[in-house]
């Protein structure tokens, strides 16, 4: 599959994009526990069906220590035990943030009660970007059809 467009060789798309980056990248160096960040960002771009954006957390994850089994397990791990409490939390708030048009009522405040026992106001703050920034690229990649695949650890960094 060839993408539709190459994003980076647009001179205002590019610049665009690389302030986006930067944001990500202002993310990656939050507070909030590496893991966690690369279980979300898997989690949001599994549901959103963004092949680009799962290839690169699923090997982003894996060059910094997680396990084949937690990788393998993100999509079902409301029945998982291999998860701790936190990030639970953080895995069902991004469910809902990410399914905002199936849940009328967006996250719920069981949801976000949750999410707050386990994270200060910082990480959530980074939680909350996190997720609306996941959502972006993936809807990004998948309207120009950005193909999964290739990516190679550490290539945006």
């Amino acid at each position: 599959m060839d993408a539709r467009l190459n994003l980076f060789a647009s001179p205002n798309t590019g610049k665009a994009l690389k302030h986006v980056m930067a944001a990500g990248q202002v993310l990656k160096n939050s507070s909030l526990p590496a893991a966690t960040q690369e279980l979300v960002s898997l989690r949001v771009s599994q549901i959103n069906g963004c092949a680009v954006c799962i290839d690169m957390h699923t090997k982003e994850a894996t060059v910094a220590g997680e396990s084949a089994v937690r990788l393998h397990l993100v999509a079902a791990w409301r029945e998982a035990t291999v998860f701790t409490e936190a990030e639970r939390a953080a895995l069902e708030l991004a469910e809902e943030g990410t399914r905002t048009a199936d849940g009328a009522g967006g996250v719920a405040d069981a949801v976000w009660a949750r999410a707050a026992e386990h994270y200060d106001e910082e990480r959530l703050n980074a939680l909350v970007l996190l997720i609306a920034f996941m959502n972006m690229a993936n809807r990004i990649n998948i309207v120009t059809r950005q193909p999964g695949g290739d990516y190679v650890a550490g290539q945006f960094h």
